[in-house]
């Protein structure tokens, strides 16, 4: 139990705090993703942290979908990502939190008593909407047991998901599972997000690939046989469920305020308006950005989140008020298999922009992605303070639009794509 009862008001928010300015503090981290996992290793460069985690190991969730289609990746510990930091990983599930005594506690009895939390817990494939979807679907979750069912035998897969979890699944799928023929089942258009280029292009790509489209297409239910829809039934011998994602209930039920998804309520800073001690990151936030708008969960939105949720801790022990989070969209990423894919170009509050990198140097550009994402947490546990994301221009806080946009894909030429260069969108390859 935490036993320090010398509560520190704090001057920014006029509320009660157990962190008081000047000394060591400990920090709980409840989740061990992109978001959590970068909090505590930026973090830990000045207090003590415990992460918090059902798993010892680190899941790339961006690599999902190649781990269903068959590629196993090496599992990276999570002592090995924290080794030399003062991080003690703790493998259990957070149960309770109770924010009045600072406390958190966890499925195996423990109790942990904290100064700052950071709450990272991310979101999850929800299957709860559509009727039979939990039983009968599998969510990318379960990518490992996907993998094993699709090498069992060929037959039809049908995905449900018209978004990038979607479109990157049943492109792996239908490059790698022999024997399978593959569906995508959409409710409006795959790549609705995209500009009409890289929806034309994602289109093409996966007819390419011999995907079957089923676009403007609603899942009324899931059944062993496959799926019944607005357009009538569609048979298949595997379903996976890429459709939507949700949250844990934990944060609600601790009291902290909540949006009607379940989403914590936060400040510029990342804190809690209910319980400004508790910091919220990733997927399990409502942030909301001056110039970007809403953040959308992903990997790109988390690792900055929590990065800053370190910083904001780090400067309330010095007796500093944290500066607002910063943020702005540059780049959508989509792999279409391993020898194509898509880059779109975004303004800073994520609406496309025309221009889109396709085919080959595109597929290169996602997988130095892959790779810097892992790299830079390990650089963050070796240097904490080292990982940086793309924050506003004083240009786009003028013109929300943002900056023209041969300037901006330029800028983003050089922090995504180095020496690579963008073209029109082109038709995939015959």
């Amino acid at each position: 139990m935490n036993t320090d009862t010398n509560a520190y008001v704090d001057t920014d928010t006029g509320a009660a705090t157990g962190a008081r300015p000047g000394r060591r503090q400990h920090v709980v981290v409840l989740g061990a993703g992109y978001a959590g996992l970068t909090a505590a290793l930026r973090v830990s460069r000045s207090h003590r942290v415990t992460l918090v985690d059902p798993k010892d190991a680190f899941t790339e969730r961006i690599r999902l979908h190649e781990s269903a289609a068959g590629r196993t990746a090496a599992p990276v510990p999570l002592r090995e990502l924290v080794a030399g930091r003062d991080v003690t990983p703790v493998r259990a599930r957070a149960t309770a939190i109770d924010p009045g005594a600072r406390t958190v506690r966890l499925d195996d009895g423990t109790t942990l008593g904290y100064d700052r939390l950071v709450y990272a817990l991310g979101s999850t494939t929800d299957t709860t909407r559509v009727p039979g979807a939990a039983e009968h679907a599998y969510p990318l979750e379960r990518a490992g047991e996907l993998a094993a069912r699709l090498s069992a035998g060929p037959g039809t897969v049908t995905v449900v998901g018209g978004g990038t979890t979607g479109i990157e699944l049943a492109a792996e799928l239908a490059e790698s599972a022999t024997g399978w023929q593959v569906r995508l089942v959409t409710s409006g258009e795959p790549g609705g997000g995209l500009s009409a280029r890289g929806r034309a292009y994602v289109g093409a790509a996966l007819t390419r690939l011999g995907v079957a489209l089923h676009p403007h297409t609603r899942v009324r239910a899931v059944h062993g046989g496959g799926l019944s829809t607005d357009r009538g039934e569609l048979a298949c011998d595997v379903v996976v469920w890429a459709a939507s994602f949700a949250v844990p209930a934990l944060a609600a039920e601790a009291g902290l305020r909540v949006d009607e998804r379940g989403r914590a309520l936060v400040d510029g800073g990342l804190r809690s308006l209910s319980h400004p001690d508790v910091f919220v990151v990733g997927d399990a936030a409502r942030v909301t950005v001056p110039g970007a708008g809403e953040l959308r969960m992903a990997c790109a939105t988390a690792m900055p989140t929590g990065a800053h949720a370190a910083d904001a801790i780090d400067a309330l022990a010095r007796g500093r008020a944290p500066r607002p989070f910063g943020f702005r969209f540059v780049a959508q990423c989509i792999s279409l298999g391993r020898h194509d894919g898509l880059v779109q170009q975004l303004r800073a509050d994520d609406s496309p922009r025309g221009l889109v990198l396709t085919g080959r140097p595109a597929a290169r550009v996602k997988e130095w992605i892959n790779r810097y994402t892992l790299a830079s947490l390990r650089k963050e546990g070796r240097r904490p303070g080292s990982y940086f994301w793309v924050k506003p221009l004083r240009a786009a806080a003028q013109d929300p639009a943002g900056p023209p946009a041969q300037a901006a894909w330029s800028e983003t030429s050089v922090d995504l794509i180095s020496a690579t260069t963008v073209v029109p969108a082109a038709r995939p390859r015959a």
